[in-house]
């Protein structure tokens, strides 16, 4: 935080001297612009002056190659076109850059990852627990409550607990679950059968 009020001093300094006449407007058109950036937009590539190399390959902004040439020639024309010079592969024998309108490009890009967050749509494996003998009504009303989970895109897993003496009722169980199998029929398919794992018997269903 500190460097961006120290960034902040200075720009204000060179804006009275500016004004007092003892600096050109070409001088601080780029401070002004990294001064909105370093405030105002997250950056990921280094831009304009925070360039280091000495030679640079220019893209221009409708896609031709000029350069190599130095550093401040792609500055100035980058001022003189009012766009940004972005450093896009360091790495390369000559780094290259890329003239853009950075504020614009990050907005955008912004706005892009936004709208894929809203298209993204997370599922659950939602668990309804019956018992071995369960009757009609609370059958229907569980079934209700699946067939709404499955709609929404969620995976339904069905338990059957077996507590005591209903390990005797393992059949039974077996056929309650397969009763959920032949009503959800229409909507969804059993990714598993009836398993029984210790006290538990499910089965998982998944939407057609």
């Amino acid at each position: 935080m500190w460097k961006k009020v120290n960034k902040y001093l200075k720009l204000v300094n060179k804006l009275v001297l500016y004004l007092c006449g003892g600096l050109t407007s070409k001088s601080i058109f780029f401070d002004v612009k990294e001064f909105l950036e370093v405030f105002f937009i997250k950056q990921d590539l280094p831009i304009n002056e925070q360039i280091r190399a000495r030679e640079v390959q220019i893209i221009d902004n409708e896609g031709n190659k000029v350069g190599p040439i130095s550093i401040h020639e792609a500055l100035d024309i980058a001022y003189e076109k009012k766009l940004d010079l972005v450093l896009v592969a360091p790495n390369a024998e000559v780094p290259v850059c890329k003239l853009m309108n950075y504020g614009k490009y990050k907005f955008e890009q912004a706005k892009r990852e936004k709208e894929a967050k809203k298209k993204q749509k997370t599922f659950e494996l939602k668990e309804i627990r019956i018992t071995p003998n369960i009757e009609e009504h609370d059958f229907g009303f569980k079934c209700k409550n699946a067939r709404k989970f499955l709609e929404d895109g969620n995976k339904v897993k069905i338990t059957v607990r077996f507590r005591g003496r209903e390990l005797n009722y393992v059949k039974q169980g077996e056929a309650g679950l397969n009763k959920f199998i032949e009503e959800l029929s229409d909507i969804a398919t059993p990714e598993k059968r009836p398993v029984l794992e210790g006290k538990n018997m499910f089965i998982i269903l998944a939407k057609k």
